[in-house]
């Protein structure tokens, strides 16, 4: 029997896979020649794009809800070019844009990098929602470091946040802290605004110290793997309507006969929280943070501090954030001269100074989340900051200093 099977391997099998041989090779330099293609053209009209930062500076009392911030997300929600033709052909790309939040000595600051051609738009947006805010287009903070230099000076520690369980789990978000509630509905001391964890944190960082959050969004179009399929795929939406079919599959009963399982009240709340996700727009994101500290200053409390900071949108039964990269090995023989560290600081640096993440040079496996859950991590505290828990952040923002112009 084996005598007869290396027989037919070496007579039948081993000539065909010859002849095909060309054939495989052709084709896969064909796959190379058209992804280094659609790379080229894509960082053509990348390099075409103008950008401009945005600063939005918000009055003391905001009597407006997230869902404030959530309205102003969703025109983000741009999905040209959407055909296959000027996608991977022409090679244009889908307009993204970036939320942040920046800490420079404690001075806490609102920003937005956004596409120049979405200028008007995006502040009509704000001005429709925050009627009192005041938005000025200043320079981009990241040019006072124009690359990462082990020379001493600076010190560097920075990561990229990810979801730890599949997208359409949704994170703890403001409707879940009951932030969806109409003004005066809540106590004032029984409102929580997740995102004053944040504030209080960088706002106590000493004049010497920079922690910079960065938030890469687009509309998604992300695909994933149909399970049962070979190259089946399923978007978002069908994706969190396929775990909750699984959830309730669960109940039904095994065997003929058998009574249905009911459902807990714990997975009846996941049911209910994918759905409300899945119903909302989509959004493929990126998430870093970078701590940068003039040497003797660097705290190295600050890095838990800024991992930390995401911790209160995570739910233990539903999604979290997690890094999915950092600067940094676990053990010192893992880069025992340190360059390995010094450059993923330069790579870390590079690609939060291009926002870059959903395509070269940085392109990265993105995470979505929708419009709700955005506008929960990115938002401007409202009232909840006015108690006296608080007053500290209100004091930190101050005017900006001389490396953010007005």
């Amino acid at each position: 029997m084996t005598i007869d099977f290396f027989v037919l391997l070496g007579e039948k099998i081993f000539p065909i896979l010859i002849a095909l041989a060309p054939l495989v090779g052709a084709a896969l330099l064909l796959w190379i020649g058209f992804k280094v293609r659609l790379h080229y053209k894509n960082a053509k009209d990348i390099s075409k794009m103008k950008w401009v930062m945005l600063q939005i500076k918000i009055p003391k009392e905001i009597h407006k809800s997230p869902q404030a911030m959530e309205l102003v997300i969703n025109s983000f929600y741009q999905t040209f070019p959407g055909d296959w033709y000027k996608l991977y052909w022409v090679g244009m790309v889908r307009g993204w844009f970036s939320l942040e939040i920046v800490s420079i000595g404690g001075n806490v600051y609102f920003m937005m990098y956004i596409p120049a051609f979405f200028k008007n738009l995006i502040e009509s947006q704000i001005y429709a929602q925050y009627p009192q805010a005041e938005i000025n287009e200043v320079e981009d903070y990241t040019k006072a470091f124009p690359e990462y230099k082990k020379d001493g000076t600076w010190e560097m520690w920075a990561a990229e946040f990810g979801l730890t369980q599949p997208d359409p789990y949704p994170i703890k978000t403001y409707i879940d802290y009951g932030l969806d509630k109409a003004v005066g509905s809540l106590e004032e001391f029984e409102r929580i605004d997740p995102i004053t964890p944040m504030m209080e944190f960088m706002g106590h960082i000493g004049p010497d110290e920079q922690i910079w959050i960065q938030i890469l969004v687009r509309a998604t179009m992300k695909e994933y793997h149909k399970p049962g399929t070979w190259r089946g795929t399923r978007k978002w939406k069908k994706y969190g309507e396929d775990l909750v079919k699984e959830l309730k599959e669960k109940s039904r009963p095994k065997k003929e006969g058998e009574q249905p399982l009911p459902l807990t009240q714990g997975e009846k709340d996941k049911i209910s929280s994918i759905e409300r996700s899945i119903s909302k727009l989509g959004f493929d994101t990126g998430i870093r943070g970078i701590y940068l500290a003039k040497k003797g200053s660097f705290n190295a409390a600050n890095i838990s501090g800024l991992i930390g900071s995401l911790r209160q949108y995570g739910s233990a039964s539903l999604n979290g954030f997690a890094p999915t990269a950092a600067t940094g090995f676990k053990f010192p023989w893992q880069d025992i001269t340190g360059k390995r560290t010094e450059t993923q600081k330069k790579l870390m640096l590079d690609a939060y100074k291009r926002r870059s993440f959903f395509y070269p040079p940085h392109k990265k496996t993105p995470s979505v989340l929708n419009s709700e859950e955005l506008a929960t991590i990115y938002h401007f505290p409202g009232q909840v900051s006015e108690t006296p828990s608080f007053k500290r952040i209100e004091f930190k923002k101050s005017e900006p200093p001389a490396n953010l112009p007005t």
